[in-house]
């Protein structure tokens, strides 16, 4: 395989699953994270651009990268990873500074990098988004995360549309409750609140996200799986509540 991908987020969580699982298959990585030292504690053979992703000059530079390290080659796959939630508290005791962040994360910076990287995207390459059952289903708490995730969903069915002829294939994973540092990052910090999330609960792991993402990217080119639900087997959505 001589393919190259592009990771956001990939110092940790499926990211990290990702770029693991796809280095195995003998992917040429490129790895996107604001952690250097997470990046380079993974061990892999790529291509480490550390940069927040929501700065404004982030998709230059992360394209003035790719071309100057590996002259004359596109990118093959486009995980577009990176993402947060921050809170549960209702709408009317929610942080606009945290709605800010995970708008700037979630959505600016995803559809920048893509529109950066499709023109420089190769027939028959992917570019996965990384959704959540919570652009589907709404919960207690979800607010601007759970806009924000069908926010992906909506630009990921009309990205689709519009690379329609290209043979740039277009996928929003979904993915239920995993364990992984996610709800660390939701309560800034506060240990026994992200424990209490998984506890007593059968979620899934990141490597079991990242199997699904690398197997969507090195499917034939004549495949295309618009979107990809994955959830644990406990988990089922409970309908309207009164």
């Amino acid at each position: 395989m001589d393919k190259v991908a592009v990771i956001t987020g990939a110092s940790a969580g499926i990211g990290a699953a990702t770029a693991l699982r796809m280095s195995q298959a003998g992917w040429t990585l490129v790895l996107v994270a604001r952690r250097q030292d997470r990046l380079e504690e993974l061990g892999l053979k790529a291509l480490l651009c550390t940069f927040d992703i929501t700065n404004p000059s982030a998709p230059d530079q992360i394209w003035n990268r790719i071309s100057e390290a590996l002259p004359g080659r596109k990118v093959d796959c486009l995980v577009n990873n990176a993402g947060l939630a921050l809170g549960t508290a209702p709408v009317p005791d929610c942080s606009p500074e945290d709605w800010q962040q995970m708008v700037e994360t979630n959505i600016l910076a995803l559809i920048k990098l893509t529109l950066k990287l499709t023109p420089h995207m190769n027939p028959g390459a992917t570019v996965i988004n990384l959704g959540s059952v919570a652009g589907r289903w709404p919960y207690r708490g979800g607010n601007v995360y759970g806009a924000t995730k069908a926010f992906v969903k909506q630009f990921s069915e009309n990205l689709r549309c519009d690379l329609q002829g290209t043979g740039i294939r277009v996928c929003n994973v979904e993915p239920g409750i995993v364990d992984t540092e996610f709800s660390i990052v939701r309560y800034k910090g506060d240990l026994d609140k992200a424990k209490a999330v998984y506890a007593e609960k059968l979620s899934l792991t990141a490597d079991n996200v990242a199997q699904t993402i690398a197997w969507v990217a090195m499917l034939p080119a004549r495949v295309s799986i618009p979107r990809f639900e994955i959830v644990p087997v406990t988990q089922a959505t409970r309908g309207f509540v009164f």
